[in-house]
């Protein structure tokens, strides 16, 4: 899978609204934070819009403006300004022809996690999941954050995914495997199931992350990950972070345990603890990268891009 071209300073940055809205105010911080980086910004015109009090816009809008920013010549990237909300409501309305013959850096997490399986599954391009204007740059767009956020869009050899100092990769199962990698949001990579876009993980590497779950939630859909066979064929996992989810009544039985039961039985290599997901600082992760993790050494090393 092909990486797209590198984002240089003085390029074009589309920002675009896949799920809900923010507010006009933020949407100027939103500016002034891509701008502040060295990019000339073109904004989608339905940031703002507020449809059902979720939604910025319905679907058909929203995918407008994803088709049209991949269309149009003079945009070089596309930043999701956040997640939130319906996404799945924009899937029908993608033009992934158009999409696919106009490959372009595409960033964002969470509820976007469906746009990333459907460009990275059909159009055969490497997709980032990392962080977004509103969500990350605007409030807290560290220093650990921006490093790997933009030595991830701009590789040009192998390098090897860091976590932040302190933060170790830790182990559930041994092994070592090598696939691209997939996957993003564990509620929206369930959604997924039985559409088009479902997820493929047949001989890849599944990253697993998610927020605000109760363990039960998390502990059903794991499960529906195992029954439907998804983790059976995926040759390693990888579980990023998983931030305010609780388990009130058993507090010590954590989303590392639930998934530990849900693997049993299945051999392949499980590293947990990998600094990407909705928390701070958030590291960039290329879906459909190849990767190699690698338990013995806790690593996770890319190979180099082709572009």
């Amino acid at each position: 899978m092909r990486y797209p071209k590198k984002l240089e300073v003085g390029a074009t940055v589309g920002l675009i609204a896949p799920s809900s809205p923010i507010s006009s105010e933020r949407m100027e911080k939103c500016i002034s934070a891509v701008e502040s980086q060295g990019y000339k910004v073109r904004t989608a015109d339905n940031l703002t819009q507020n449809y059902a009090g979720f939604m910025a816009g319905d679907g058909e809008v929203r995918a407008k403006w994803i088709n049209s920013m991949f269309a149009d010549p003079e945009v070089d990237a596309i930043f999701c300004i956040r997640g939130g909300y319906a996404g799945n409501r924009a899937m029908e309305y993608l033009d992934l022809e158009t999409i696919k013959n106009n490959p372009k850096i595409f960033v964002g997490y969470s509820d976007v996690t469906s746009m990333h399986l459907a460009i990275n599954q059909s159009c055969n391009f490497v997709t980032f999941h990392g962080p977004m204007v509103s969500s990350n740059m605007v409030d807290e767009f560290d220093n650990l954050t921006k490093e790997s956020f933009f030595k991830t869009l701009n590789a040009e050899e192998k390098y090897e995914f860091k976590n932040p100092q302190g933060q170790d990769i830790k182990v559930l199962k041994e092994g070592k495997a090598t696939g691209e990698i997939t996957g993003g949001n564990l509620a929206i990579l369930c959604s997924s199931m039985g559409t088009e876009y479902e997820i493929n993980t047949k001989g890849k590497i599944l990253f697993i992350e998610d927020v605000g779950e109760t363990i039960s939630r998390i502990d059903r859909m794991a499960y529906q990950l195992l029954n439907s066979g998804k983790l059976k064929d995926c040759a390693g996992i990888i579980l990023g972070q998983f931030t305010e989810c609780s388990n009130d009544e058993v507090p010590e039985y954590t989303e590392i345990e639930c998934f530990a039961d849900a693997m049993r039985g299945i051999d392949v290599p499980v590293m947990y603890n990998i600094q990407s997901g909705h928390d701070h600082p958030m590291m960039t992760l290329p879906l459909g990268g190849v990767c190699t993790m690698d338990t013995f050494k806790k690593t996770l090393v890319f190979e180099a891009p082709e572009r």
